[in-house]
């Protein structure tokens, strides 16, 4: 009975937090999804889209439905890992150094145009989003809870962009895009933001506390062997399929698992089943792969090959999935 209750706040927790999210960001629905699972299961989220779909304003009205503390860095080419991580300054008076935090040191980062800084600048993110901590001048700093990085990333046939490498891809648990509004929805947006901005009026309606306690819960939601074993041959997949040189990580598989436990609690649920993963496979997995070059002059994509994949590999059946 305790377990149903922990779901149910769980649950209401995310569904309050999206309720608010929809009064700023209209029609996408799918992708606060993703960013609220992306919160409750501990990771990160990556979005790529073009200027002006609402990136920015989309992770300020997550700040503060959650009350958390907020941070934007504006990625450029002379941004330099210090100012991301901070800096060590002399104080004369004291007679010793002074370490004066960066901005990664909040709760809802917002990593703003990431692919236009350096791999060096960007590289400052890596101990960062892994281990929720950083490394100053032989001196380990843990970062506030919950830590919540949303990076937004302008497409790669942009000009003066540098592409993520690997290692860094493999942080982001979520990959999505906003793209652009329907027909309906724009035509709302231009008259709800006539005279005022809906963010003008947001409140806050969780506090950092709850979500600490939801991401509890989440870690906690059944998985039963069959749903492993099905993820699982959905890994194994990536790595041997003939088009694909980089398949998942065990970070990716682990990622899959901790998204369809947040899934399973959006939805209310004790346990993980295969549509959650099957629904969040290609979001947690398709950017971590590299295809080969004959796959990219076919001009195959990702996620075409991620869809090939899962077509191929049965699902269990739900009594198998259930808890026992």
């Amino acid at each position: 009975m305790k377990e149903e209750e922990n779901i149910k706040q769980a649950q209401e927790l995310g569904i309050r937090i999206l309720t608010n999210l929809e009064q700023v960001i209209f029609g996408k629905r799918p992708v606060l999804e993703l960013v609220v699972i992306g919160l409750l299961s501990e990771g990160h989220i990556l979005i790529e889209d073009v200027p002006g779909v609402g990136k920015t304003i989309l992770a300020r009205s997550l700040a503060i439905s959650t009350g958390c503390k907020y941070s934007r860095i504006q990625f450029t080419p002379d941004l330099l890992p210090s100012d991301i991580t901070g800096v060590s300054i002399y104080d004369q008076k004291k007679n010793q150094f002074e370490f004066r935090p960066g901005p990664v040191f909040t709760q809802i980062l917002l990593a703003d145009e990431i692919n236009r800084a350096t791999p060096k600048a960007q590289s400052a993110l890596l101990e960062a989003m892994g281990e929720t901590q950083v490394s100053v001048d032989n001196m380990t700093r843990e970062l506030p809870r919950p830590f919540y990085v949303i990076a937004t990333q302008n497409p790669v046939e942009y000009e003066g962009v540098y592409p993520l490498p690997e290692s860094q891809m493999d942080r982001f648990l979520l990959r999505t895009s906003m793209g652009y509004p329907e027909l309906d929805v724009e035509a709302a947006i231009l008259e709800r933001m006539q005279v005022e901005h809906p963010i003008n009026s947001l409140k806050a309606v969780v506090s950092a506390d709850e979500i600490l306690k939801a991401q509890t819960i989440v870690r906690k939601i059944y998985v039963a062997p069959s749903v492993r074993n099905y993820l699982l041959a959905i890994i194994q997949a990536t790595r041997k399929h003939n088009d694909i040189i980089l398949g998942a990580s065990p970070r990716a598989s682990l990622g899959l698992i901790r998204a369809s436990q947040a899934s399973a609690v959006l939805e209310g649920r004790s346990y993980i089943t295969p549509d959650d993963v099957k629904k969040l496979a290609s979001a947690v997995l398709s950017h971590r792969l590299v295809l080969n070059p004959e796959a990219r002059m076919s001009n195959m994509n990702r996620n075409t090959v991620m869809n090939e994949i899962l077509d191929g590999i049965r699902a269990p059946l739900r009594d198998e999935t259930l808890p026992r």
